[in-house]
């Protein structure tokens, strides 16, 4: 048995060109998939939640005839376990809260949370700023 022959020693330069531009036209279009998809899932991360903090503060409100002055107050009270990380600015410092003049009851002195929304100012896939979800 000799040696192996110069034409079956490996892939041509060619080849590997073929190669590399096949797998390149795929991931050109894998990207924009995935790019999609993981936004879609941020997007149905923040509408839950939202959804949830509402409630939270719903409850709060009603049970404590008065709002809570911070989302603080939401995990202190055992509303929340902790308060969510905003998927789309991925800090939980970045939640933007709406404070009404209204009062609950008569004992209550301060205004509290009556709605929050997420602090990105990016826009969603419904066109719309994530700030006025």
């Amino acid at each position: 048995m000799r040696g192996i022959r110069k034409q079956d020693a490996g892939f041509t330069l060619i080849e590997l060109i073929i190669v590399m531009a096949i797998i390149g036209v795929l991931a050109s279009l894998a990207i924009p998939s995935f790019v999609g998809a993981l936004k879609s899932a941020r997007e149905a991360v923040l509408k839950e939640d939202l959804h949830v903090m509402r409630a939270a503060i719903d409850s709060y409100t009603m049970d404590k005839q008065k709002a809570p002055q911070s989302l603080d107050d939401l995990v202190q009270e055992g509303y929340l376990k902790v308060i969510p990380e905003d998927p789309m600015t991925k800090t939980k410092e970045s939640w933007v809260t709406d404070t009404s003049d209204a009062l609950h009851s008569l004992d209550q002195t301060d205004p509290g949370i009556d709605d929050v929304h997420s602090g990105s100012q990016e826009q969603g896939s419904d066109g719309q700023p994530y700030s006025t979800w």
